[in-house]
């Protein structure tokens, strides 16, 4: 992936550069396992498998984000970076910022209507999302 975009959002103060860690590299994307499976947890509430699955889902971006050698404080550019850092199209990165909508909504308003269908569909994205991670990972 070009870094350009990337540095740019550095230029202006969104990203900030930091050298690749590996194990903070596994770690994230571990951390994203494991909400995942969370996530798919029989007797859990609606509102903790989608909590769960959100938290995966930011894992995982960050931690494509940090293989790249950036780091971001804000959990809307680490999912709009996944067009630099995975070649995800604004159509697949859109939906985790729709469910950081919801978080955002749960979290500063207490409220948080989410139906199965939602935490199924999310729960997709993001092992989809693990999966490119670590391919990206992997490659040369």
């Amino acid at each position: 992936m070009s870094t350009r975009e990337l540095d740019n959002l550095v230029r202006i103060g969104q990203l900030k550069a930091e050298p690749r860690n590996p194990a903070e590299f596994k770690r994230l994307l571990d951390m994203a396992r494991t909400r995942l499976a969370d996530a798919q947890l029989v007797g859990v509430s609606r509102e903790g498998r989608f909590t769960s699955a959100y938290n995966a889902a930011h894992a995982a971006a960050l931690a494509a984000l940090r293989w790249h050698g950036y780091r971001s404080e804000n959990r809307f550019t680490v999912f709009q970076c996944l067009t630099h850092t995975v070649g995800w199209p604004a159509s697949q990165w859109r939906v985790l910022d729709a469910a950081h909508q919801k978080r955002n909504m749960a979290e500063y308003e207490g409220f948080l209507e989410v139906e199965e269908s939602t935490i199924k569909d999310l729960c997709g994205l993001v092992a989809e999302l693990i999966d490119v991670v670590q391919s990206t990972a992997q490659s040369p």
